[in-house]
């Protein structure tokens, strides 16, 4: 890998490539590391470009392979640098590799959605719990309640309870 002081030489050069080759040639000088791209076309907006779908196409790969860090870390996993550099891959391995990585990332915003829903369930369920927890207290008895002296009778009879709010 060269250095990156001024005094090293260096060398303008403009290459034309036919489209076939550009991919495979701008990756390899791109793994080089010693190259510099300068745009020639800089009054062109982006939107006029010739690549601009294969550019959109990279952010938005770039978007889910975050998105999947993400939810990697927020899981507690660790994941291992890679070992080296990693090459460009080569154009047809790219358009399988965005298909797989978009089925995962919507996998995981099912699961994602998926779980806060049991969770909600979750929470709904012990709320009813709670409730029917509370329904389910010892029976009272009309001398603990204080009831005898006041005149009222406490109904008799099989599953009934008085029931007194405090």
């Amino acid at each position: 890998m060269g250095s990156m002081f001024r005094s090293e030489e260096v060398a303008l050069v403009q290459l034309f490539l036919p489209t076939a080759a550009a991919y495979t040639c701008v990756s390899q000088l791109g793994e080089l590391g010693l190259v510099e791209f300068r745009d020639l076309n800089a009054s062109v907006s982006a939107f006029q470009r010739r690549f601009v779908m294969d550019v959109r196409r990279c952010e938005e790969l770039e978007k889910t392979f975050t998105f999947l860090q993400e939810e990697v870390w927020r899981a507690g996993l660790a994941l291992s640098p890679p070992e080296g550099a990693l090459p460009a891959p080569p154009p047809r391995d790219l358009l399988r590799i965005q298909e797989e990585t978009d089925r995962l990332a919507q996998e995981l915003r099912d699961v994602r959605g998926n779980q806060q829903t049991l969770r909600a369930q979750l929470h709904q369920l012990q709320l009813h719990e709670a409730v029917l927890g509370q329904g389910h207290c010892p029976p009272v008895s009309p001398a603990r309640a204080g009831l005898e002296g006041a005149g009222v009778q406490a109904p008799s009879g099989p599953g009934l309870t008085v029931l007194l709010a405090s």
